[in-house]
């Protein structure tokens, strides 16, 4: 009984304390007024250049912010086209014409931590961003981001959510299962053997006249090498070479994940040509879209919402094709014991603000990040009009429509570009219930069910382990990281051709060759810099087991 009468008592603190929040929100925007003058403030919104979709800047979504939260308190919502594939070079013209969007905002760490450290965004206030946006305010401060908000001893950041962080829900990838079938598989590859086998057998069969797997060479320094880690990670290292701004040419797991790849590729499961130039960044990612569509190979992957185009594309190109998800297994390295995964950060957005904002400016910015992150708001924007872009469906919840696209439609992902001001991936009820939201509609299969189970088994168990953990977070700007970090990525994409094409049995003393080039290129001094402030403790630590 007095378990139960606790229980109660927490789940009432609980609501109450939402209920005060949503008062606090409803008050504080109840007491805003118009500007006297008209305030006009930019937003950056990916640009992802998708055929059949209308400008990111200027559509029916950024006119109904505009006449439903920008007139209503005389502000001007401009947004700014920012390429998906090319963030850097975008914003580095923009701070250079001295045009920075009001709102700068990226999901890795060390590009807002180049601009915060180049004076490009402007110390904020917390306290009065707070009492702009108390429900925003009131997020981060639920979900412990409070700790990530400083760089160099000043607050410049306010973070978005991101939800199930450490369990990504809507990206999958897809395997051809007609093809596993066709080769004696009934079941998609559980173990890294059962991979090597059924690819093999695949390309023996003759199911393909090209290579099975796509490759390209690395567009971005991020490498996947995650699965490589050590079973006994040793934190320092984890400091000095996990990182999304540069290439850890020299740790062993990328030793591992590179020769990985050259065995692979001496086996034929990549073209020869993949590091070709016309093959190189965003061009090899549509090329291996293109071939997926096309029935050339084996899989594909990518985040899901309720309408994908590329698998649709792939179903009316491949009638009676079978696809399956592809599920999580070690890669079963010696010293890695177990699957590994990379967490995304316990944040979404990283968001801050250009130091060109005026005071009016700041304001009329956060009144956005407050507003846009209203249940109501929030709703509209991720599932669009009733009866047109969605319906109801069971328990209540919205069924968005993907395949509409007339007046109305909905941008890339129900929206997210827009509502990752807010949090990265849209929340529908439970996590099954948010995964059946973004599983695609209108295909010959349907894949809620299995995209929730691969996530149980997968990520999610993952997690649960204590095996999925994100890059560490300075406190620091890494000076080296950005001085040195272009030139690295320019040599991490020749290496990378490199090692993967080579002769297996000269593997070894080319690695270690390119790797010595790679330190004296100024990989060294950005370890070296890495490692003070982990010694200095300035940096995010790995979640205790």
């Amino acid at each position: 009984m007095k378990r139960i009468v606790s229980l109660v008592l927490a789940m009432i603190m609980v609501l109450s304390m939402f209920a005060v929040a949503n008062a606090e929100a409803a008050t504080g925007m109840a007491a805003w007024a118009p500007f006297e003058e008209t305030v006009t403030i930019t937003v950056p919104v990916y640009d992802r250049a998708k055929a059949g979709y209308p400008a990111v800047d200027d559509n029916y979504w950024t006119q109904w912010i505009q006449k439903e939260f920008g007139d209503k308190y005389n502000i001007d919502v401009n947004y700014v086209a920012i390429p998906r594939g090319d963030v850097m070079t975008k914003y580095n013209m923009l701070i250079a014409n001295k045009e920075t969007p009001t709102i700068m905002m990226e999901y890795d760490y060390p590009k807002v931590a180049q601009w915060a450290t180049d004076g490009a965004m402007q110390p904020i206030d917390l306290e009065a961003f707070a009492a702009v946006a108390p429900t925003y305010y009131g997020k981060m401060v639920e979900n412990n981001q409070l700790g990530y908000t400083a760089m160099n001893g000043e607050n410049y950041f306010v973070l978005s959510e991101r939800p199930y962080y450490n369990t990504n829900y809507t990206y999958y990838t897809f395997v051809r299962m007609d093809w596993l079938r066709a080769v004696g598989y009934d079941h998609v590859p559980a173990s890294y053997a059962e991979q090597v086998d059924a690819i093999n057998k695949i390309i023996n069969a003759g199911l393909t006249d090209q290579a099975p797997l796509g490759l390209g060479v690395p567009s971005a320094a991020y490498v996947a090498n995650f699965a490589y880690h050590d079973a006994d990670l040793v934190e320092s290292e984890w400091a000095q070479h996990c990182s999304l701004g540069t290439a850890s040419m020299t740790w062993k797991p990328t030793e591992r994940m590179l020769k990985r790849l050259n065995a692979e590729y001496n086996m034929g499961w990549y073209s020869s040509e993949f590091d070709l130039a016309e093959n190189t960044a965003g061009a090899a990612a549509d090329q291996m879209q293109t071939d997926f569509i096309n029935g050339k190979t084996y899989s594909y992957a990518g985040y899901m919402a309720a309408n994908v185009d590329w698998l649709k594309a792939f179903y009316d190109n491949n009638p009676g094709a079978e696809l399956a998800i592809a599920s999580a297994y070690s890669v079963e390295e010696e010293g890695v014991a177990t699957a590994r995964n990379r967490a995304d950060n316990p944040f979404g957005m990283i968001v801050g603000f250009s130091a060109l904002a005026s005071e009016d400016q700041l304001k009329a910015a956060w009144m956005l990040m407050e507003w846009m992150i209203q249940p109501e708001n929030l709703f509209v924007l991720e599932n669009g009009i009733e009866g047109t872009t969605y319906v109801m469906g069971e328990n209540n919840l919205p069924v968005v429509d993907g395949s509409y696209m007339g007046d109305g439609m909905l941008n890339h992902n129900m929206n997210i570009d827009m509502t990752c001001l807010v949090h990265a991936s849209k929340v529908v009820g439970t996590v099954e219930d948010s995964i059946r939201a973004v599983a695609p509609q209108g295909l010959p299969q349907d894949f809620a069910q299995a995209m929730i189970d691969s996530w149980t088994t997968g990520t999610k168990a993952i997690a649960d382990s204590g095996n999925a953990y994100s890059d560490p977070i300075f406190a620091v700007a890494i000076e080296s990281e950005a001085e040195y970090s272009a030139t690295l990525l320019s040599l991490w994409q020749e290496y990378y051709a490199k090692l993967v094409k080579c002769d297996p049995a000269e593997f070894d003393a080319l690695y270690a060759d390119l790797s010595q080039q790679y330190l004296d290129a100024g990989y060294q001094e950005i370890i070296d810099e890495r490692l003070e402030a982990y010694n200095n403790g300035q940096t995010t630590k790995l979640p205790q087991k």
